[in-house]
């Protein structure tokens, strides 16, 4: 029974749960999911039985700075290469802060409409942006849909991110376990 308590044991099974929280914080905004699966890294390499080189923990440390930092600016970035609007980009970035900050906590209130408001502030924002700054609404329509399409590619990099992650996790919490 003691082995059992081994902080090797305990950080193994931590690294596993960091890793299914970052996932859910990379679909659900409010969680930082891709630092939190960084994490998981750092709690293997805590361990005595898996090390990982300083060159691989910089790597992957610096591919989450650089997601994290996407993940605001795709959005924007989507609503431009639609045809946005400074207006546009004002309002997506709007949209994107209300659905981080306000909306994660309606979802108490409002269940799975809270995710959706979440989901589509970006998009939403976008619209109305464009509708205020006197866009016609079918081009307001399309830098709304290029904001979406920017925070699903957003969305999209950071599950990959921690799958990754989570495979390097799995791997070797296996093989040090064998």
């Amino acid at each position: 029974m003691q082995n059992f308590f081994n902080m090797d044991y305990i950080l193994f099974i931590a690294a596993i749960v960091v890793i299914i929280i970052g996932l859910i914080g990379d679909i659900i905004p409010g969680i930082p999911g891709t630092p939190v699966s960084y994490l998981a890294l750092l709690l293997l390499h805590w361990t005595d039985r898996i090390s990982y080189s300083a060159e691989f923990l910089v790597v992957m440390g610096l591919i989450c700075a650089v997601i994290t930092v996407l993940d605001y600016v795709v959005p924007v970035w989507g609503t431009k290469k639609f045809g946005g609007t400074k207006a546009g980009t004002r309002g997506s970035t709007i949209g994107m802060i209300v659905g981080i900050l306000v909306l994660p906590m309606l979802g108490i209130v409002l269940g799975p409409f809270g995710i959706l408001g979440i989901l589509g502030g970006p998009f939403v924002g976008a619209y109305i942006g464009e509708k205020m700054g006197g866009t016609p609404d079918d081009k307001a329509w399309r830098s709304a849909f290029g904001s979406f399409i920017g925070f699903l590619t957003g969305t999209l990099m950071k599950v990959v991110y921690t799958l990754v992650i989570g495979f390097y996790v799995i791997r070797d919490v296996i093989a040090a376990l064998v």
